[in-house]
Parts: C-alpha cells; sequence; structure tokens
C-alpha cells in the first residue's frame, strides 16, 4: 500500500503530467466498445519546451499498428514508472484504465501502483458545475486554450488518416499544456485533495457478471 503524507511537499517529488486520446474497437453489448490507446502525451512538472508526444497510425501500414500501439505504451510506462505521482484530468477513471487495457491486450504486466492527483476526482466538493477540463479552462481563464473538436476530426483520427492523426496529437497536447496550468491554478486556491493510490489490481465487484 502507497503511502502520502499530507505535510509532506510536492516539492521535491517528479510530477508527471499525461493525457491520452483513444479510438473504439468493438461492441461488446448495448453502445459498450473496446477501445485502442491512439495518442499518449506527457511531460514533467516544471519541464521546459513541449510535451512528448507519441501516436499509432504513423507509419501509415495497418500491419504495424500493433506495434506502434506496443512502443507508444511501453515508452509510457517507462516515464510512469519513474513518476513519484502522475497527474491529469479523469486518469483514475479513464486514461489509467485505458493504457492497463492496452498492456493487458499487448501481453504486458499491468502498470504498478502509483500515487496520483486528479484534476477532476480530487477536486472539493461542489455541485452544480461541469468537470470537464474545457469548462474548468474558462473558469480558471487559463492562457492555454482547449484544442477544438467535432465529429469530423474525430473520424479522421480514428480512421487513422494523416491530417486526423496531426490534429489528435496536437489536443493531447494541448490538454497536457492546459493541465499543467489548470492544476498550478487549482493547487494555488486549496481545490486539490492530497494525492491518492491508484492501483490496478481489483478491489472486488458485485458479484454480477459483466462482459
Amino acid at each position: 500500500m502507497l503511502e502520502f503524507d499530507v505535510d509532506e511537499t510536492l516539492r521535491d517529488m517528479r510530477v508527471l503530467h499525461f493525457d491520452c486520446e483513444c479510438r473504439p474497437l468493438a461492441w461488446y453489448g448495448g453502445d459498450f466498445v473496446t477501445k485502442q490507446p491512439t495518442v499518449i502525451s506527457w511531460q514533467w512538472a516544471g519541464a521546459k519546451g513541449k510535451p512528448t508526444v507519441m501516436a499509432i497510425g504513423e507509419s501509415d501500414r495497418s500491419s504495424q499498428v500493433v506495434e506502434e500501439e506496443r512502443m507508444m505504451v511501453e515508452a509510457f510506462t517507462e516515464v510512469y514508472n519513474q513518476a513519484d505521482v502522475v497527474t491529469g484530468h479523469f486518469i483514475r477513471g479513464f486514461d489509467l484504465p485505458l493504457v492497463n487495457a492496452s498492456r493487458i491486450n499487448l501481453g504486458l504486466t499491468p502498470l504498478e501502483d502509483k500515487l496520483t492527483s486528479d484534476t477532476k476526482n480530487d477536486f472539493v466538493r461542489r455541485h452544480g458545475m461541469s468537470m470537464s477540463q474545457e469548462n474548468l479552462g474558462a473558469v480558471f481563464e487559463m492562457e492555454h486554450p482547449k484544442v477544438p473538436s467535432n465529429n469530423l476530426l474525430w473520424e479522421r483520427a480514428n480512421m487513422l488518416i494523416p491530417s486526423g492523426i496531426k490534429w489528435a496529437k496536437s489536443r493531447c497536447v494541448g490538454d497536457v499544456v492546459q493541465h499543467m496550468e489548470l492544476r498550478t491554478k487549482m493547487l494555488a486556491q486549496n481545490l486539490l485533495a492530497p494525492p491518492q493510490e491508484w492501483s490496478s489490481q481489483s478491489k472486488g465487484g458485485t458479484g454480477k457478471y459483466h462482459a
């Protein structure tokens, strides 16, 4: 079990910001679909320059997509393992389980337990307020905007068309840059709970079967 001392400063900890994009692959019941990560971007807190970004489909060869996914996920996992804390928006509910599922599908071991700072799930209690990163960007009047999206852009990205891949990479990088600013402002206003452990291990269930 990971532990975090509330009095311990994050100043001496390695904090990694990251974001993922994905595409649907197959229906497995109702509107539920399997997913494949298409882009992952990350940057260390306090680092200069642009975030690192990797994507699948850039070889323009369908036979290489799985290998591209493996290279992307393993490159991210390498920096993930070096981090004391990973942070992003709704990462415990989406991004980390997405990467973990990809590792399972690729025959890799699960992600290790990690302290996480989630700007959606760790926000102080509130009501009647949209928790999308785009909305929070407006609330906090942030310098870095959300990269706009629409269905046509997502379709091109999910079909791995070069212009779509380029857009998806810019959106993912934009989310990381915006999130770095967002988390800084939230911490300054004491709006975030201390980092919490995320674990890939099962925490039990309802006993009901879900396909």
